[in-house]
């Protein structure tokens, strides 16, 4: 069954990101440092988050001291789908756009897909049993 995981932004901070997120009661729930890709991966969320509640991916790419503007922070929405490569094919037969092909992560395993909505906003797709 398809669901939202979690809303990505990056940032320019990350200890500051953190304890901005924690003053909201979140706390960090996970951390991925990859560095053949130059970033760090931080997920928030609540204490009592279960497992697969919607969270929060905050991205620090090393080196990218200077900031975003919103418009360029925002990154992506995340849904789990049984099956990447049927849901990218169930957007693509209903004039959707694919932008990136059903595949594993650069530097990791995990397979996504990105499309694209009418107005441009990236929703990657993350297969989960």
């Amino acid at each position: 069954m398809p669901r939202y995981l979690h809303t990505m932004v990056r940032v320019r901070d990350l200890d500051a990101s953190i304890r901005f997120y924690n003053l909201l009661g979140m706390r960090e729930l996970r951390r991925r440092e990859v560095p053949d890709g130059k970033y760090t991966l931080v997920f928030v969320g609540y204490d009592d988050n279960q497992a697969g509640e919607a969270e929060i991916e905050l991205t620090y790419n090393w080196g990218q001291d200077d900031g975003y503007e919103v418009g360029t922070g925002f990154g992506h929405f995340a849904v789990a789908v049984p099956d990447v490569a049927a849901a990218a094919d169930a957007v693509r037969s209903g004039g959707g756009k694919v932008t990136r092909e059903a595949g594993p992560v650069k530097f990791g395993t995990t397979v996504i897909a990105f499309v694209e909505d009418p107005d441009g906003y990236k929703i990657e797709l993350i297969q989960r049993g």
